[in-house]
């Protein structure tokens, strides 16, 4: 991943508008399951529940990768932007390459594991 930050910005802003996208899509998996018990049969609204459950905890995940991806932005704007939040050196380049929205370098990182 490029240091540029005009590249880091608009690598920013294309993974939250895929969050925000994804976000937009997952309202109706999301939604309260109706389910009428004359139509559908106890498997049915088992794994329509499961479902659902499943699309809540997937929904969850999105909103924490959108505001890990919002504050590395705020990083970004504050010059902080790539330098790890606890030791203050620059964070590896493939770090940041896999995870725009990384805050420790590896070694900090490892000893917090």
């Amino acid at each position: 991943m490029s240091t540029d930050p005009d590249a880091v910005r608009q690598r920013l802003q294309q993974d939250l508008a895929q969050i925000e996208l994804a976000l937009v899509e997952s309202v109706s998996a999301t939604a309260t399951v109706m389910l009428d018990q004359s139509s559908v049969g106890r498997l049915s609204r088992m794994d329509a529940l499961q479902q659902q459950a499943l699309a809540q905890e997937m929904r969850g995940r999105l909103q924490l990768s959108k505001r890990k991806l919002e504050a590395a932005m705020v990083r970004l704007d504050a010059g902080r932007y790539g330098l790890c939040c606890d030791c203050g050196e620059p964070m590896e380049a493939d770090r940041l390459d896999r995870d725009p929205a990384a805050i420790f370098c590896l070694e900090c990182m490892s000893t917090r594991i």
